[in-house]
């Protein structure tokens, strides 16, 4: 049983993460104001730790308007 829970946490978990990165990965794709690199770099930051790294762009957008 507790092999089953461990299980469904993990899964969660890693459901969590895919949705996280995907949802960083449209908001790069859709910004106008990155060069390809920068489009990039924050896609490929999005694919390790998408929560980090979206509340690190997040505050980098806030900066630059």
């Amino acid at each position: 049983m507790t092999e089953l829970i461990l299980y469904a946490i993990l899964f969660i978990l890693l459901f969590a993460h895919a949705i996280m990165a995907s949802m960083m990965y449209n908001a790069v794709h859709r910004d106008e104001n990155l060069s390809i690199n920068e489009k990039n770099s924050w896609k490929l930051k999005a694919l390790i730790l998408p929560g980090l790294y979206w509340k690190k762009y997040k505050a980098s957008k806030e900066a630059s308007q």
